[in-house]
């Protein structure tokens, strides 16, 4: 019989992590956020039943960094509207982890599969759930296996003159010249 997910508390660290990521995503300090989950990821691998307090950490830990290819969305669309669990190989092929994260996955899922299991279900709603969450960012380190991107295309489609916002400045600009 399938494990059943735990919406309220999916719910709740999902909440949860969207008010560390927002009380860290400052743009006075635009790197506050990258250095707070950098350093959560290196306590977190070493000491992952910190978790136990702190649950809502790893989803913060790994938001942004995290790929749902396009037909693993319907399939998380319907663990979560059925509050089902998934099974962990048909977990895996359903999430891509950076690699650089492989290792604190790997440590998280040592101490409790389940939990890794909720903190993606967290991850997706808050990529999918509209505006619940401030967009994803990746830096140009990131080595994902697949450089395909899911993220949607934020650009103002309006904007047909090719004149850029006053006082926008999109790092992912410079990648197009």
């Amino acid at each position: 019989m399938a494990k059943k997910l735990n919406i309220s508390r999916i719910n709740e660290l999902k909440t949860n992590a969207y008010d560390n990521i927002e009380s860290y995503d400052d743009p006075d300090t635009p790197k506050a956020l990258e250095q707070f989950t950098s350093q959560i990821k290196k306590v977190l691998q070493a000491d992952p039943k910190m978790l136990e307090s702190v649950p809502e950490y790893l989803p913060v830990a790994l938001y942004g960094r995290v790929k749902f290819p396009s037909d693993a969305k319907l399939k998380w669309a319907h663990w979560i509207n059925t509050a089902t669990q998934p099974e962990w190989d048909e977990f895996k092929v359903t999430i891509g982890f950076n690699n650089a994260d492989v290792p604190l996955v790997q440590a998280v899922r040592a101490y409790s599969e389940d939990l890794l299991i909720e903190s993606c279900a967290v991850l997706y709603l808050l990529e999918n759930q509209g505006k619940s969450a401030p967009a994803p960012k990746r830096s140009a380190d990131d080595d994902f296996e697949d450089e395909d991107s899911d993220y949607a295309d934020y650009s103002d489609d309006d904007d047909d003159d090719g004149e850029e916002e006053d006082g926008y400045y999109d790092h992912y600009d410079d990648e197009d010249r």
